[in-house]
């Protein structure tokens, strides 16, 4: 599906390649097939309406928006398994699927960041691809949850994605699950976090446990983003 290649290069940080390409990709839109006419319109407006943009402007609201916490972001696994050793070998089957596919990605990539997943299902024929949409339907509906709640226009990409994978996940239930969730991307969450860090630092130093547990229950919750079960969907 030609979609998923265009969201893919949607969703990866902006470079100016994205702008002197923007009629192809509009093209592309148009002309996939896989979306429905009011869907293919709105794809097509969010890439009219990103395009007039200053490069370095959008670079920073992406930045802002998908590097700043970790409830927006793009990798995969960080919803699912967080920092759990889980994560790696999660990390290594994929990348097994890759090669499988004939797929090689650099040394700096992370398999499981999605739009690389994306670019690895617009190769697959189409009954796989929406297979594979519908592995990570869970997550895309919870970062479409959150972007709406950020007021972002990206969340029209996760609605894109989420019609394509044909997936029955419920998307308001999500919605309603995350409605009381703190921010993890303000600056006192921010703060909080890297307090935390600092307290694990001394922790594997050898201070006491009952004052790192003190610690650690304080922020225990407070800016840490749910975590999906996606065995339990």
């Amino acid at each position: 599906m030609i979609e998923l290649l265009v969201i893919s290069r949607l969703l990866e940080y902006p470079d100016t390649a994205l702008w002197q390409h923007q009629q192809e990709l509009c093209e592309a839109t148009a002309t996939g097939g896989a979306l429905n006419a009011q869907q293919a319109a709105q794809l097509h407006h969010f890439i009219s309406v990103f395009c007039q943009q200053e490069v370095l402007d959008a670079q920073a609201n992406y930045s802002e928006l998908f590097d700043r916490g970790r409830a927006t972001s793009l990798l995969l696994f960080e919803h699912v398994h967080g920092e759990s050793r889980d994560r790696g070998q999660a990390m290594v089957n994929l990348m097994n699927q890759y090669q499988q596919a004939g797929m090689e990605i650099g040394s700096r990539e992370l398999p499981d960041h999605l739009p690389l997943y994306l670019e690895y299902l617009s190769q697959c024929n189409e009954p796989m691809a929406r297979s594979g949409l519908q592995d990570v339907a869970p997550i895309l509906a919870l970062l479409s949850a959150r972007l709406k709640q950020r007021e972002s226009d990206y969340a029209v990409l996760f609605d894109a994605l989420l019609s394509l994978s044909e997936s029955d996940v419920a998307v308001e239930r999500v919605s309603q699950q995350i409605a009381g969730e703190v921010r993890d991307d303000t600056p006192q969450a921010l703060d909080a976090v890297w307090e935390e860090e600092q307290v694990k630092f001394v922790a594997d130093a050898g201070c006491g446990e009952s004052e790192i547990s003190r610690h650690q229950h304080r922020f225990a919750g407070a800016v840490a983003p749910q975590y999906l079960n996606i065995g339990g969907q």
